[in-house]
């Protein structure tokens, strides 16, 4: 085998090494989830729905999430978003729930973002939807199912529980909000802390949100920056070497 046969086999080693590195990290975190995913019991949470399309060929276009009924929310507020109508569906309850000494019948129960004419999240893109949601139930975790509609008509149901995501990885997880549960392995808290803590205004919780999301979009940066710079260097080392064997 010719030196620059056994070059060629290196460098398109190296790439695909370099590009399947970069892919598996964005590929695992490419699902619908709620961030802080924690949150105090009474308090009123402010979260961030984070949306990324994974489509080759089409953009997302409307997202729907499904907020609980056994213990629900008598107040959610959702944050402008440029180019996309934002609408808290409200009304009758399955069965009548108390809460805090009142009996509630109606609540919030589905926030929709339709986005406008033109408008979408196109591939390779994300969106953020923010939302404050509260009182805060006291139980262990709330699940927040989103429903995710691309534009050639195609619909993503992140549902699956975290029970069945551990008995089936292949299923689409839905955003959980932990509240007294305590996050699975691989998962962080941000923002908010467990029951029993200090509560946290809506202007806190934005805050710390922000920070959190700042934090994990600059680690992934870093990382594939690091993963690219690796790849260049060994590919500068390769030809080097290869120049070195011609001159001998």
């Amino acid at each position: 085998m010719s030196r620059k046969t056994t070059l060629r086999r290196t460098l398109l080693g190296l790439t695909a090494g370099a590009a399947l590195a970069v892919a598996v990290p964005l590929a695992a975190s490419a699902h619908v989830t709620v961030n802080p995913n924690t949150a105090t019991p009474g308090s009123y949470a402010t979260v961030n729905f984070r949306v990324p399309t994974e489509s080759e060929t089409a953009s997302t276009v409307k997202v729907e999430v499904t907020l609980p009924t056994d213990t629900p929310l008598s107040a959610v507020l959702v944050e402008p978003v440029p180019g996309w109508t934002a609408t808290v569906e409200k009304g009758a309850l399955p069965a009548p729930v108390e809460v805090d000494g009142n009996t509630i019948t109606d609540a919030p129960l589905k926030i929709v973002w339709q986005a406008d004419p033109g408008v979408g999240i196109g591939q390779d893109q994300f969106q953020m939807f923010s939302a404050v949601l509260g009182p805060v139930p006291d139980t262990g975790h709330i699940l927040l199912p989103a429903e995710q509609t691309y534009s050639d008509g195609e619909v993503v149901d992140w549902a699956a529980t975290p029970d069945q995501v551990a008995a089936d990885d292949s299923l689409e997880p839905a955003p959980v909000l932990y509240i007294t549960d305590t996050p699975p392995t691989g998962e962080h808290s941000h923002g908010t802390t467990a029951a029993g803590s200090t509560d946290h205004t809506a202007d806190d919780m934005t805050a710390a949100a922000s920070s959190s999301d700042d934090s994990s979009g600059v680690a992934l940066g870093l990382s594939i920056a690091a993963l690219v710079v690796a790849a260049v260097g060994a590919v500068f080392g390769a030809l080097a070497f290869a120049r070195r064997s011609k001159r001998a």
